[in-house]
């Protein structure tokens, strides 16, 4: 089994008949609630021929230990007075639903787990917590278009208990190998228990938020250059897709809160009393981080509205130059079209000047327009 919990690996998960020392042992695996109506199964995107474990590891007093097995990992850890780390990329129902029997994971937590799609949330069930988490990424671009996908978002889950510590892993990014490596140079930290993973994971988490976040804020200021240009330009396209965008960050950043508040600030049996000071810092990052997409998508209704405001002026303006041409081109056209009707007694039809003077009337009146229509800002 690789050390790191960067791409998926190893082979697939065997079933785990047994529950490791400590509880009577189930009737039978815990079973996932009826798939709503209209809601489909989750696909798994990881390589095919590849299992759902990327790592497993047992740590007691901050150290790591000889490599073991996912199935004997929790009988390890308890003899030994530590905790065991199993990392999980995309798993499917039957691989996490017999993990869920050794480790006596909630069924509900394990259907969510399954099927993603969650807002950030914590859960408690009876001593264990579930927590997930939206990770996002900035995905680079050479020039922001009305398409462009700006930020992308992944899920991680967080299985919670005395003896574990699970991690659920979903999309393309988000990955947890450096940080386990980060983390096992830590040995004061590690010695706290699972929930200083628990910590770690939600402190990379947000700490990815604040690069995207400042990512994005480039691409504000970009448009924000591109509208207040001297040259006329087009953004309304790019600031909707970039106000999409940045909400799909919103999501995942706003909700995540009320879960590091309860972290934080409650007493909470899996969490110890020194990790609340660690959380709270990451509470104070998320606030921050929330605030911060908040300004700019303030700041992108703003310069949308601008935008508008500056197409909806360039309209007028095309208007008044398309009215005030017609206007003077009205002149020569109503003098054609009086002496174009071909009546036989009609004055100046047999005058030696009259074409000159003809000529002379349309040239006048249409100057006189033109030198008005441009004292007035029309042409």
């Amino acid at each position: 089994m690789s050390s790191a919990d960067t791409s998926p690996g190893g082979s697939t998960t065997p079933p785990l008949p047994d529950r490791a020392a400590g509880g009577p042992a189930p009737e039978g695996p815990p079973t996932l609630r009826p798939r709503p109506a209209g809601r489909p199964p989750r696909t798994a995107t990881r390589p095919a021929g590849t299992g759902a474990v990327v790592d497993c590891a047992v740590y007691v007093d901050g150290r790591r230990q000889e490599a073991v097995a996912p199935e004997d990992a929790l009988r390890m850890a308890t003899d030994r007075g530590g905790f065991v780390w199993l990392g999980l990329y995309e798993p499917n129902e039957d691989e996490l639903t017999a993990l869920a029997d050794r480790y006596d994971l909630h069924p509900l937590a394990v259907e969510d787990a399954v099927f993603a799609h969650q807002r950030p949330k914590l859960e408690r069930y009876d001593d264990a917590l579930f927590m997930v988490l939206k990770t996002a990424t900035y995905v680079a671009h050479e020039e922001l278009t009305a398409t462009s996908e700006v930020v992308d978002t992944g899920e991680v889950m967080v299985f919670l208990g005395e003896r574990y510590v699970i991690t659920v892993r979903h999309g393309h990014h988000g990955e947890l190998g450096d940080l386990r490596h980060r983390l096992e140079e830590q040995r004061d930290l590690l010695c706290l228990g699972p929930s200083a993973v628990l910590y770690a994971v939600a402190d990379a988490v947000v700490d990815a938020f604040v690069d995207v976040a400042a990512a994005v804020e480039e691409d504000v200021d970009e448009l924000e250059a591109s509208v207040f240009s001297a040259e006329r330009t087009d953004d309304i396209g790019r600031l909707y897709q970039l106000k999409r965008e940045l909400l799909s960050l919103r999501k995942a950043v706003s909700p995540l809160e009320v879960p590091l508040q309860k972290l934080a600030e409650r007493q909470i049996d899996a969490v110890p009393e020194a990790m609340r000071s660690y959380f709270r810092d990451v509470l104070d990052h998320a606030i921050r981080v929330r605030d911060q997409v908040a300004s700019l998508d303030e700041l992108l209704t703003s310069i949308l509205q601008a935008s508008l405001a500056r197409t909806s002026m360039a309209d007028n303006e095309d208007m008044r130059k398309i009215s005030a041409w017609a206007g003077i081109i009205a002149v020569p056209t109503a003098i054609a079209g009086i002496y174009g009707m071909n009546f036989e007694h009609m004055p100046e039809l047999r005058w030696r000047y009259g074409y000159l003077l003809v000529w002379l009337v349309i040239l006048g009146a249409c100057l006189f327009l033109y030198r008005g229509f441009k004292r007035n800002g029309w042409l």
